[in-house]
């Protein structure tokens, strides 16, 4: 149990502040438990963290299995990019992207049987839905020009819920379709399913529909060939979670009337306070440094992302991305098997004191915390009426509240935390936030030497479902009118080592009425 005096714990929070006053932003990392001898001995690590992030940000290749450059941060500032052309690329599409959404509010770009376009649908996964998702839930204002809805999954009852939930307004929405390669199968379904939907309803779906991918995808042919209204540029450079400001994220938040420029222009602050090479004034080496503290470099502890403001709640759901996908690895750069990575997970304050905050208290020790604290209530403090519910006290008085004393109640049982503190959530704000996390990562991927900028098994488990489709095909395909067993179809559909997946998709396909089921057996309708 802690036993810091008050007085200690004050003295202890001035001399590990870290503030970020161009962004209204600090870290304070006071509440860990490390010493002076850790940040010491982490001093040489840190220093070979801030010259390989020189190399990426000055175009080496960082993603070998691929041989590309690794360039989201370029994408705030273009003078950093490694070549003229690419500068000049970079500031023109994020001119296009304003031009493009200023001409759909001005009207002069509308729907075929609407006066003007309402809604965005943006159909993406991953890193293309999960940024934009994000930015949209966080920034999102009553009088926001244009509504974003999002599809996500290759969930059949998820994407028609969607679709149906846009009701009368589908005549007036623009449709985002974002995959890089245009071959992912969850946008590529989820595509399909919106263009069937518009086409029953009489609407030409070319009409409505925009394309964000590679140059020469199979999305940007489909788009061309079938004369959508728009493409935009998704580079190589840019992996799908730190594309939220590339045109995957500019777009949609574009068409939602959020200012990209200040966005940027947050983002861009932070990465000038994260490349300060001197370690206890870079926030986000002092982050990175306190994830290696808490999980001993190899992942020992789980982070808990505890935002408190209800607009970042999907903020942990867009780092789990950022985090796993780029930190869990089974090799090293030297191609040992080491197993990295930090699980993440979390929800919002104060919801999650009536969750599971009572574990993090009295149970394993097993993860560190993260508090995000938005210091305003109010996008508009002293022009929002101010509604006290007792005497001298607000709603956001007990928010506030409730995030020291979960921290203290945490500190007196020795469990770590960070808090990050920002004036308030806007555009730049946001935009600082990500770009804190994206540096943080890459730093944290060279301490425990591991590539943070590729994802083998992210390929892997697609190459897994396409097995099993190809399992499906010969399952329907072996299908008599005579009942069958599972055993007997995959026999007969050559699968007879994968009885297993056989009967999962004999499940599927009975459950959904396109193959029958007699007790343990299944055959072709009649």
């Amino acid at each position: 149990m802690q036993t810091t005096t008050p007085a200690d714990l004050w003295k202890r929070y001035k001399k590990y502040l870290c503030k970020v006053p161009s962004v209204g932003m600090a870290l304070d990392i006071s509440r860990m438990g490390f010493g002076d001898a850790f940040l010491k001995t982490m001093e040489p690590a840190a220093q070979d963290a801030f010259a390989a992030m020189g190399e990426l940000e000055g175009g080496a290749v960082a993603n070998p299995d691929e041989g590309r450059m690794v360039g989201h941060y370029w994408l705030r500032d273009a003078d950093l990019a490694p070549t003229p052309d690419l500068q000049q690329a970079i500031r023109d599409t994020v001119e296009d992207v304003k031009a493009f959404a200023a001409a759909v509010h001005k009207k002069e770009i509308t729907p075929p049987n609407a006066p003007k376009f309402t809604d965005v649908l943006s159909i993406g996964i991953g890193g293309s839905a999960l940024g934009p998702q994000l930015v949209a839930d966080a920034l999102g204002v009553k009088r926001d020009k244009m509504k974003v809805h999002f599809i996500d999954n290759t969930d059949t009852d998820g994407i028609r819920r969607t679709l149906e939930d846009l009701g009368s307004k589908h005549k007036s929405t623009l449709v985002l379709v974002i995959s890089k390669s245009g071959g992912t199968p969850e946008p590529r379904n989820g595509m399909l399913e919106a263009e069937h939907y518009f086409k029953s309803r009489g609407h030409d779906f070319a009409k409505h529909a925009v394309a964000i991918t590679g140059e020469g995808s199979k999305l940007d042919d489909y788009a061309k060939s079938n004369g959508w209204l728009k493409t935009f540029p998704m580079w190589d450079w840019v992996g799908g979670r730190t594309s939220v400001m590339a045109t995957v994220g500019l777009v949609p938040m574009a068409l939602q009337g959020i200012d990209v420029t200040k966005f940027l222009q947050g983002a861009a602050k932070m990465d000038a306070a994260t490349r300060v090479p001197t370690t206890k004034k870079n926030p986000a080496a002092l982050l990175a440094l306190m994830w290696h503290f808490a999980t001993d470099g190899r992942g020992s502890k789980d982070m808990v992302v505890l935002p408190y403001k209800d607009r970042l709640l999907l903020f942990s759901r867009y780092l789990q991305q950022l985090v796993m996908e780029s930190l869990g690895k089974e090799q090293d750069l030297d191609g040992v098997a080491v197993e990295q990575g930090i699980a993440v997970y979390g929800n919002k304050g104060s919801t999650d004191q009536h969750a599971y905050v009572q574990q993090l208290r009295d149970g394993v020790n097993n993860f560190f915390v993260t508090f995000v604290v938005a210091l305003q209530d109010t996008p508009r403090p002293g022009r929002d009426e101010v509604v006290e519910v007792e005497d001298g006290v607000t709603a956001g008085d007990y928010l506030n509240g409730f995030w020291q004393g979960t921290r203290k109640a945490l500190h007196d049982k020795g469990r770590g935390s960070v808090t990050i503190t920002v004036n308030k959530v806007d555009a730049p704000t946001l935009g600082a936030l990500i770009a804190l996390y994206e540096r943080a990562v890459g730093l944290y991927a060279t301490l425990v030497k591991v590539n943070a900028y590729h994802q083998p098994g992210v390929e892997a488990g697609k190459k897994a479902a396409a097995d099993v489709l190809d399992v499906q095909h010969a399952a329907v395909a072996a299908l008599s009118d005579d009942p069958q067993a599972a055993e007997a179809i995959a026999d007969a559909a050559g699968k007879a080592d994968d009885v297993e997946t056989v009967h999962h998709v004999l499940e599927h396909l009975a459950a959904n009425r396109r193959i029958k089921k007699s007790g343990s057996k299944y055959a072709k309708w009649s």
